[in-house]
């Protein structure tokens, strides 16, 4: 075959890319936004000798497991992957993926994994958002890429956002396109938190930014929402009104500890499902008080200081100085004197001589091979790690499997319905 022919497949399986998998011609075919049930016409993208990848072009016989997809720009814009599949399905199909790549890749027996955990929020849960945007004919318009493009697609609003982010994206896209400075905002970020608080981030390329602000700040004012100016990376944020923090409750949304982060620095999107795994993590570590606590790429704190509560020590390392800032300074509100923060990167930090009872990393989609490698010289009785990227923890946890570590439990928890997206928590103990 060759790109611009075509074929014909039954879709039987689903892959973590999002991709419908069927086979043709003894290849394996790999077709987005398509179902298991489906038979398909696809067009050929790319041909490997046993892999074949296809784009959609005609649905001749729809799976049964198929739903209509609420949003108009779905299979267009490349934020979502599923929203044609029923929500328990894409939970069911996370628990395999996930299951199936830690078995084959570690061979983690099957009696250690535990339910998927469903996100309780399928639409409405993303609490931070970035919007492409772009000045046209028609106007300015705020959105997101066209799937494997930078294409902008616009949006009215996206069933993924808290409602209030959809409500400050109708405003300030209002606002932008009363402004001159239109093709010069490449892209608005918006987050909320649960005590109500919204924060704009204005992106622009502007040489001088006087006449943006003095255009953005009334309605800035008239809302109550926090904004900031960036014009760069950022180090270029600029806070031009409102207290700037959003606040994040990981062990109960009313309960300490209390944790702000400031724009620029990370937080997890789905309130709800963080509070979840924390509370299983803090279960997991089985804390008495006297134990000493490393948690690796530790941010803002998430986990530290929820771990600090029911710890002797812990210590946290992060390679972010604003990040290692906002969790002493999170520290010091909650009154919580058994933790500190270094500025260090967690792949090369060295902890001897130091010895800790239980160590938790939650590294990026990169994951942390590099980091696991130091963690068999410090050898911890209990290792939890927290992974956003299942094929990246099959391999960390390779070599831990095999110098002396056992997977006891695994667990996939949804944090982005209507992606393929899928998070990991996995505890390892040292062998006997």
């Amino acid at each position: 075959m060759t790109q611009d022919t075509f074929f014909e497949v039954r879709i039987d399986s689903l892959a973590y890319n999002g991709y419908g998998v069927g086979r043709v011609d003894g290849k394996v075919a790999f077709v987005p936004l398509t179902a298991p049930g489906d038979v398909i016409r696809g067009r050929v993208v790319e041909e490997k000798k046993q892999l074949l990848f296809g784009e959609l072009e005609t649905l001749l016989k729809p799976s049964a497991n198929r739903r209509p997809p609420p949003c108009p720009v779905f299979g267009a814009c490349g934020g979502c992957h599923w929203q044609h599949l029923p929500y328990d399905l894409q939970v069911a199909w996370k628990e395999r993926i996930f299951r199936d790549m830690l078995q084959r890749g570690v061979n983690v027996p099957e009696e250690v994994f535990v339910p998927a955990v469903p996100s309780r929020r399928e639409w409405g849960y993303r609490n931070r958002m970035q919007f492409k945007c772009r000045l046209t004919k028609q106007g300015f318009i705020a959105g997101f890429y066209r799937r494997q493009s930078h294409f902008v697609i616009a949006i009215d609003s996206c069933p993924l956002a808290d409602s209030a982010i959809n409500e400050t994206l109708g405003r300030y896209r209002r606002l932008m396109g009363r402004s001159s400075h239109g093709d010069r905002i490449p892209q608005i970020d918006i987050a909320t938190d649960e005590e109500g608080t919204v924060r704009v981030v204005v992106h622009h390329l502007l040489k001088e930014d006087g006449a943006l602000v003095d255009h953005l700040l009334p309605e800035a004012i008239a809302a109550g929402d926090s904004l900031y100016l960036q014009a760069g990376r950022n180090h270029t944020l600029r806070r031009l009104h409102g207290r700037g923090r959003l606040f994040i409750h990981p062990l109960a949304a009313a309960e300490q500890p209390r944790l702000g982060h400031e724009a620029g620095s990370f937080s997890q999107i789905n309130a709800g499902q963080n509070r979840r795994l924390v509370g299983e993590l803090v279960d997991m570590a089985g804390l008495t008080g006297k134990e000493r606590v490393l948690d690796l790429f530790c941010g803002i704190g998430n986990l530290s200081l929820p771990l600090a509560l029911f710890a002797g020590e812990v210590v946290g390392v992060e390679n972010y100085p604003a990040a290692v800032a906002a969790a002493e300074r999170n520290a010091a509100e909650n009154s919580i004197a058994n933790a500190r923060f270094l500025v260090g990167d967690a792949n090369t930090w060295q902890a001897a001589p130091e010895s800790f009872e239980v160590v938790v990393l939650d590294p990026p989609r990169e994951g942390a091979y590099a980091t696991v490698k130091g963690l068999l010289r410090l050898k911890p009785q209990k290792i939890i790690y927290v992974s956003c990227n299942p094929a990246t923890l099959a391999r960390d946890l390779v070599p831990l499997v095999h110098c002396g570590y056992e997977v006891s439990r695994a667990r996939a928890y949804d944090f982005f319905p209507q992606t393929y997206h899928i998070e990991g928590l996995v505890l390892l103990e040292r062998r006997k």
